[in-house]
């Protein structure tokens, strides 16, 4: 009688295992027929409409990787016609269905050909081991964007813009150092990942660069030797460990990736090996080689602002630059706070059409 107690609660339990798994599946299904487009941001496109703003993926090759991407087509667009085109490079840890796709959704609107893709080794773009983040990647990624969106049916080769957001934007700024296919450059909440990297955020582990640099060389050291890939950062957090995050930057941050406009492709790990490259590397080194215009944009509340300040007197051969404020932000604010993204909008509609 035990035994069959025992057998029927496990058929149960089978039968509800059963149902729970196609309850997900089903809702996700339904998920993936409203958002097909796997984009988390507000007012997203969720499918494709004669006479307004479209979005394509596309596939390319980049050094022989496969590279994930969207293109933001303009409303009406019209092939035989001309228009300016604007990369966008996506933030640390972050990937196109994200704020740099907002951004990019934004630009289209404003009658620009716009392109976001996600960078080698992360995402939904190929390499491994995956994420890898090296600062000689994520510039790559950039002339691969401009490479994919020179040759797209209707664009004016004569016209084409960069947009960087956080880590995105102190790699862009490298990139257009001496590529001049750019003809205007403009930077959202700029992060210098290398900087911060050897540093430490707002200069805190300036005592510990030594030893961190051992970390990554050990980490290598294996990896080469066929070991494991060893990772820094986070993947994921708890609300007791969210709670005790102290740093508003990293707080927010992890809100946002990790609740509000979480993506299943975005991490904040890196392999620890990468630090070799980027805590020797600076957004910063080689700016006076930007000779193009440059708009640089920050949240006046936003931690990192420090970052941003430092690079732009830096850039003493730009031919026209702008710092521009947006009063009251932080820096993750101004990836998604409707209020704070118009004006960052505004400004860069502004600076774009003076421009390009």
């Amino acid at each position: 009688m035990e035994t069959y107690k025992r057998l029927k609660m496990r058929i149960n339990r089978i039968y509800y295992l059963i149902i729970i798994s196609l309850i997900s599946t089903i809702t996700q299904a339904q998920i993936a027929k409203e958002n097909p487009f796997t984009l988390v941001y507000e007012n997203a496109i969720t499918k494709n409409k004669k006479g307004q703003v479209n979005i394509h993926p596309v596939t390319y090759k980049l050094n022989d990787l496969d590279i994930s991407a969207n293109l933001y087509i303009p409303a009406n667009y019209d092939p035989s016609k001309k228009y300016p085109a604007i990369t966008v490079a996506h933030p640390n840890g972050g990937v196109k269905e994200q704020t740099a796709g907002l951004y990019a959704q934004r630009l289209a609107e404003l009658g620009y050909i716009a392109i976001t893709a996600d960078a080698a080794y992360q995402g939904a773009s190929g390499g491994t081991p995956r994420n890898v983040d090296k600062p000689q990647n994520r510039i790559e990624d950039i002339h691969g964007m401009a490479d994919f969106i020179l040759q797209y049916p209707g664009v004016d080769t004569e016209r084409l813009g960069a947009l960087g957001i956080c880590g995105g934007g102190g790699y862009t700024l490298k990139a257009v150092q001496s590529d001049k296919r750019f003809k205007a450059v403009a930077t959202l909440s700029m992060f210098n990942t290398g900087l911060v990297r050897r540093n430490g955020f707002l200069n805190s582990q300036i005592n510990t660069t030594q030893e961190r640099l051992q970390q990554a060389s050990n980490a290598r050291a294996i990896e080469t030797s066929g070991g494991d890939i060893i990772y820094s950062g986070v993947d994921g957090i708890s609300d007791e460990e969210l709670a005790k995050v102290s740093t508003l930057f990293y707080r927010q941050g992890y809100e946002y990736y990790f609740r509000t406009h979480a993506q299943p492709n975005s991490t904040f790990l890196y392999t620890t090996s990468s630090l070799i490259d980027l805590m020797a590397w600076d957004a910063t080194d080689g700016i006076e080689l930007i000779d193009q215009p440059l708009l640089m944009i920050a949240g006046s509340n936003a931690q990192t602002l420090y970052l941003t300040l430092d690079a732009f007197p830096k850039a003493t051969n730009a031919k026209s630059k702008e710092l521009f404020l947006i009063d009251g932000a932080t820096h993750i604010e101004t990836y998604w706070k409707p209020e704070y993204v118009n004006q960052a909008v505004d400004k860069l509609e502004e600076f774009y059409k003076s421009n390009l």
